[in-house]
């Protein structure tokens, strides 16, 4: 088992980079790429202008970065226990990231396709849905905080646990169960000093986010 962990350690690639530093998306698939591979798929979110009719300037990203890379490579442990995966890349900025630029790119490699494109949409999905890395959203004249609905529909995923025997991101092939363990990474809050308060039931008011 320490073995196999160390394995796959060996061939996984997380970093969260500083601010004003651009990803290197070649380096990534790089990294990856392997003559006994026939497939590598990769994942790029950039930033677009617009958003509900409203401008996009930027968008600003912050992390809690140790439990950020924790998280994401208890992601990457588990899609390789479901997909036949070699190796796996994932690149996040933080701070601000201008229109057209990318914040988050994903690249992995396995033998055959389907394990590549499927393992790819499952890392993605799960990043965004579980790990403590936040967005802000800036117009012209507004910056808010952004939920990404991911975190949402997990979110409802806990809720309606006992009623939720099937649902998943990626098909048949990841059980339900996956997706409601409880772990350090099941749910992700950033609660913002300035807006938060006290609900009449003493529960904390909060902007959860990304």
């Amino acid at each position: 088992m320490e073995k196999k962990m160390a394995a796959e350690e060996e061939k996984t690639l997380i970093e969260i980079l500083e601010e004003s530093t651009l990803i290197d998306i070649i380096k990534y698939i790089n990294y990856v790429q392997d003559p006994e591979c026939g497939a590598i798929a990769t994942f790029s979110s950039t930033t677009r202008d617009t958003f509900e009719g409203k401008t996009v300037v930027e968008l600003r990203y912050e992390a809690y970065v140790p439990m950020a890379v924790r998280c994401i490579k208890s992601i990457c442990s588990l899609a390789r226990s479901t997909w036949n995966l070699n190796s796996i890349a994932v690149a996040h900025c933080l701070g601000p990231v201008p229109v057209g630029e990318t914040s988050i790119f994903i690249a992995l490699s396995s033998i055959h396709r389907v394990d590549a494109l499927d393992a790819c949409k499952f890392l993605i999905d799960e990043i965004k849905a579980t790990v403590p890395i936040w967005k802000k959203e800036v117009h012209a004249n507004a910056e808010i905080w952004k939920e990404n609905k991911e975190f949402l529909e997990r979110r409802a995923d806990f809720v309606n646990v006992d009623q939720d025997s099937g649902r998943n991101c990626c098909g048949q092939k990841v059980q339900a169960e996956v997706f409601h363990q409880k772990s350090f990474c099941a749910l992700k809050v950033r609660v913002d000093d300035e807006k938060a308060t006290e609900t009449s039931n003493g529960e904390l008011a909060h902007a959860e986010i990304e």
